[in-house]
């Protein structure tokens, strides 16, 4: 019954923004930590951002820190993923993803084997 559908996902130009967004639902928002991943063709699925199930925390990967931003939206089931100044190597499948755990108020897992649900995935390119 869980259900992460993500949007937003297109091609951009080279120092671009998108902005995605992941619809929750059968599942109790507030109680869960929420996070992106992406994969590119041939590498390992990779963590991108999370965010605790407060909102009150946030974590980020190096290679997006300062470009992205992760929030979310309460009274929508949202998450979201804004993003700028793109660049080529962010080319990838784009996921979201929900917590195994509730953890506390600044719980921000950063891999893959502490989420539980996983969206569809959305397609974002970036050309040069």
């Amino acid at each position: 019954q869980v259900l992460l559908v993500e949007s937003g996902g297109g091609l951009v130009q080279a120092g671009g923004s998108l902005t995605l967004s992941c619809a929750v639902s059968g599942l109790t928002f507030s109680s869960t930590a929420m996070g992106w991943f992406r994969q590119a063709p041939g590498k390992e699925r990779e963590f991108v951002a999370a965010i605790s199930r407060s909102g009150s925390s946030s974590y980020y990967a190096d290679s997006v820190k300062g470009r992205f931003s992760i929030s979310r939206d309460f009274a929508k089931y949202t998450v979201h993923l804004q993003m700028i100044n793109l660049r080529p190597e962010d080319t990838a499948v784009y996921y979201c993803a929900a917590a195994l755990n509730s953890g506390n108020y600044y719980y921000t897992p950063r891999s893959q084997y502490e989420y539980k649900y996983w969206g569809q995935g959305t397609q974002v390119t970036v050309s040069s």
